[in-house]
């Protein structure tokens, strides 16, 4: 496995996840806007400087009827006009494809540096309607039929899968939405962050924490949120002129080392019945994370000091540390009891909040997940920072595993 170039984050920025853009007036426009000038702020870098521009979006088209969103930076912005700009989609990981794409053209030598936004809207339409939009990323006509919110049913079928395989106790799966949603009280940004919950919150007591399709309740999801996240990505020869020019130190840049990318088929029984035999549930995922530490030189998930994971579901985290290597496969649990995936355990998952307690724009997440990794490798986490960290790994998984990718993150 080759190793990585050198692809540097100079900086990043994300918008308060707890916003609602339609009751402000506002739209995926004005959404663009302050992404771009609010990340380029934090990166001391002018839009002139910028040699290409890469939009993650998912469902720009359903939510808000608006397509062509690569244009919008330089539509907002006219001082992106003429850079070249692009827009991803791959469900959930858009964000992670959109990063993927700029950092191939910085490797290639084509462009020394890369503007990286990932927005979504969502709470503009009523909650059935933004399922239904969301479900665009399952295999349309060919699976979920008896569903009435498609990605709550489908992950209820992972822990199907799990429960068939090792067995899965409900407690373990509320235990990571806990988790989460204590982590997200620490992030400003965070969609959850005042929110209340009693004991009653996190159990299986139908009135506190009702059920929303099969065992998959209401604490065990990810939330519907608007927002937006970006990161200025540069060569090692763009990253050292950027540092001289404003007193920094190359070795305090965060630097993306490592990453891992796999795509499966859009149907989740297909990628069941392919695992099977398999001591993973997922071995595309299992070697996309692999594939990120091979990159990195890491040896194996101990190398790293904490994991941005998406944790759509609970589930998915669950199936998230075993796969990663945490536990052996169907142990998911044992990191959880032990406290080994808590804020001041050994290995930290989520400090951010995830998915469950920071929020889940679509389009943004993978690029969020990696700026949160940056800020963590140097030390810009705040009051979820997790002490000494020095390389972070991020898992961004789109549809119902289909499109996963992974990044290792360190400083110098």
């Amino acid at each position: 496995m080759a190793a990585t170039p050198d692809v540097f984050v100079l900086g990043g920025a994300q918008t308060d996840f707890a916003r609602n853009l339609a009751r402000e007036g506002l739209g995926i426009s004005d959404l663009v806007a302050e992404v771009v000038r609010v990340t380029l702020a934090d990166a001391q870098v002018d839009a002139a400087e910028i040699g290409t521009i890469h939009v993650g979006n998912a469902f720009g088209q359903l939510f808000t009827g608006q397509g062509q969103l690569g244009a919008m930076p330089a539509t907002m912005d006219h001082a992106l006009w003429g850079i070249p700009a692009s827009r991803h989609e791959a469900a959930c990981a858009s964000g992670s494809i959109a990063v993927l794409a700029a950092m191939a053209e910085i490797e290639a030598g084509r462009y020394d540096s890369a503007l990286v936004i990932g927005v979504e809207q969502q709470r503009n339409v009523p909650g059935d309607t933004a399922a239904q939009y969301l479900g665009a990323a399952a295999w349309i006509g060919h699976e979920g039929h008896d569903a009435k919110y498609m990605w709550p049913f489908m992950f209820d079928r992972l822990i199907d899968v799990y429960d068939e395989r090792y067995g899965v106790q409900y407690e373990h799966l509320a235990a990571i939405a806990r988790i989460n949603l204590e982590n997200g009280k620490r992030n400003p940004n965070a969609h959850t962050r005042a929110w209340s919950f009693d004991e009653r919150s996190f159990t299986e007591d139908d009135h506190a924490n009702p059920i929303i399709e099969g065992r998959v309740r209401r604490q065990d999801c990810g939330q519907v949120t608007d927002g937006g996240a970006g990161v200025v990505l540069a060569s090692r020869s763009f990253a050292e002129s950027h540092c001289r020019r404003h007193g920094l130190a190359i070795d305090d840049l965060a630097r993306i080392t490592g990453w891992g990318h796999r795509t499966a088929s859009l149907s989740f029984a297909a990628k069941i019945d392919h695992s099977a035999g398999e001591a993973f549930v997922l071995p595309h995922l299992r070697h996309a994370i692999t594939d990120a530490f091979a990159r990195a030189g890491v040896g194996d998930v101990h190398g790293v000091d904490g994991i941005e994971t998406h944790d759509c579901f609970s589930m998915t985290e669950y199936m998230a540390i075993d796969h990663f290597g945490i536990t052996a496969p169907g142990e998911s649990w044992k990191a959880i009891e032990d406290g080994t995936i808590a804020h001041d355990g050994d290995l930290p998952i989520n400090p951010s909040g995830g998915l469950i307690g920071l929020g889940h724009p679509v389009g943004a997440t993978g690029v969020r997940m990696l700026w949160d990794a940056a800020k963590q490798v140097t030390g810009r986490a705040g009051d979820y920072q997790i002490e000494g960290a020095e390389r972070f790994a991020t898992l961004n998984v789109g549809g119902s595993a289909t499109t996963v990718v992974s990044f290792v993150v360190e400083v110098c």
